[in-house]
């Protein structure tokens, strides 16, 4: 039995490497060359992938250079129009004052004019005033003195020498 189990055994040797070596020689004809053809054309899509994500890499760290160009720019244009806008606010107040300033002095020129007009006649209107009052108390006067008859004549004939000299 032992001969048996050595010849059935070195029989199943022989056996199992003819199929060994037929399933080699199959999958080299048939399968060897498609699964080389798959793992090659994957580890091409593998290194394109890589190729790509390294180009997008470096396309984020060029967009984020460029962004933050574009920020630096923005933010002195901000600067820029900042300090523009305070020239002209600052432009705005000292024009505003100055005509504040020369309206002030025209209204103040008008009051003294006003004042001066009012003043000048209210003095002629006291002159007037005044005249007039003289004018009263001289009448009051001469009809005090001249309630006779003789101071009247008198008074006449004064006035009448007086203008005959001039």
């Amino acid at each position: 039995m032992e001969n048996l189990l050595e010849q059935f055994s070195s029989g199943l040797f022989i056996i199992q490497s003819l199929i060994f070596l037929l399933v080699v020689f199959l999958l080299g004809k048939f399968a060897w060359k498609p699964i080389l053809g798959a793992i090659n054309e994957r580890e091409v899509s593998i290194q394109d992938a890589l190729n790509q994500a390294q180009l997008a890499r470096d396309e984020m760290k060029n967009l984020k250079a460029e962004n933050e160009h574009i920020i630096r720019e923005a933010k002195i244009e901000r600067d820029a129009i900042l300090k523009e806008a305070r020239e002209i606010k600052d432009k705005i107040v000292t024009e505003a004052k100055d005509v504040a300033k020369v309206e002030g002095d025209k209204m103040i020129e008008n009051a003294r004019q006003s004042i001066q007009a009012e003043k000048t006649a209210a003095m002629a209107d006291i002159k007037n005033q005044i005249g007039a009052l003289s004018v009263n108390i001289a009448e009051n006067i001469l009809k005090q003195k001249l309630d006779n008859s003789e101071a009247h004549n008198t008074l006449v004939e004064n006035y009448l020498n007086k203008s005959n000299l001039n």
